[in-house]
């Protein structure tokens, strides 16, 4: 867990944690927000400080998206919650091919929850948001009694342009289609999992929460006629291409042997009797591309920081619809079906 000094910038801000006080709508709610919020997320927008921005927007397609994020703990190896929820909300607009623009955050605070957390919490979106280049142009900010919301919960909603003609979508997939997923598989799960549970492994294992509109650019710069594209977060990869064989009404054969994992990550899977496959990510996407097209958009995702280990894991067969399989490393197959129950809480 961070910790931080408050600064001698923060002389109004003097007490060490929240208190219900900072949600009353009156001068200690103004006080966090004039102190924290808006230095951090300093743009036109927010400096109006009226109920709702308005912006200038493409004309064109808009996607919108919304998400929450409540993982426990906030802080873990390779983020915190405000570096996920910026990567998430972008990343879920990137699936859909979408350039991200813009960006809404509401902090659900309990009351204790230290200052020097939340401004860790809130120094980290806005970085992250920098790195993207999205601007976060509205907020809100609860604060409920203590015992109420396990120290904070951020509810986002992210706003991206589609470019003309680009169709992106999971009902999309064709029989010949070829599957490529980005990189190692359940690094952020495990790694969340680690820390909250202070389990000591041999090698480190760090969150692999990151931006994806780059990989989506790379992809995309090869060729238009990409079918789909997913990240795979709660459920993991099993339960991605599972609902991509749902949506198009195709089957998915994958190569077990292809599926890159990382060695501490299967290691910790084996020792606490979890498949990788089910595993949550936060920075990894799959893509169903046209067979044509697939070794050119492989090479170019290789080419690139968040994608050195991308690889072909899989095809596109006719039937039967909405069926995974995978050919394990034996030589045997096995059905791979979606999630069910809940393997991981508080993941994301």
């Amino acid at each position: 867990m961070p910790t931080t000094s408050m600064g001698s910038g923060d002389q109004m801000l003097n007490e060490e944690r929240i208190l219900l006080a900072y949600g009353s709508g009156g001068k200690m709610s103004h006080q966090l927000t004039q102190q924290l919020f808006l230095p951090c997320f300093d743009n036109a927008f927010l400096r109006s400080l009226d109920d709702a921005a308005i912006m200038e927007v493409p004309a064109g397609r808009l996607a919108l998206t919304t998400d929450s994020f409540v993982v426990k703990p906030l802080f873990f190896p390779g983020g915190d919650i405000g570096k996920l929820a910026v990567c998430g909300t972008v990343n879920d607009l990137a699936m859909k091919g979408a350039k991200p623009l813009y960006l809404t955050a509401s902090f659900i605070i309990e009351e204790g929850l230290r200052l020097a957390e939340l401004r860790w919490v809130v120094e980290s979106m806005a970085r992250m948001a920098k790195e993207v280049g999205v601007q976060i142009v509205a907020g809100d900010t609860k604060v409920v009694e203590k015992g109420q919301a396990d120290s904070l919960y951020i509810n986002t909603a992210g706003v991206g342009f589609v470019p003309p003609g680009l169709d992106l979508s999971g009902a999309n997939p064709r029989p010949g289609d070829v599957v490529i997923l980005s990189g190692a598989i359940g690094d952020h799960g495990i790694a969340v999992l680690s820390q909250r549970e202070g389990l000591g492994f041999e090698t480190s294992i760090a969150s692999d929460c990151a931006p994806l509109h780059g990989l989506v650019e790379a992809i995309l710069s090869v060729s238009r006629e990409v079918r789909a594209l997913r990240d795979p977060t709660r459920g993991g990869l099993a339960t991605t291409l599972n609902e991509f064989a749902l949506q198009a009404g195709v089957a998915i054969r994958v190569e077990e042997e292809a599926i890159p994992v990382h060695e501490g990550v299967r290691a910790a899977c084996e020792m606490l009797g979890y498949d990788p496959l089910y595993i949550a990510n936060e920075g990894k996407l799959v893509a169903i591309v046209p067979a044509e097209t697939a070794e050119e958009i492989l090479a170019r995702l290789r080419a690139e920081r968040c994608g050195e280990e991308a690889a072909i894991i899989g095809t596109v067969l006719p039937g039967p619809a909405g069926r995974v399989t995978m050919r394990t490393r034996i030589g045997g197959t096995r059905i791979v079906d979606m999630l069910t129950g809940e393997m991981l809480p508080r993941i994301c």
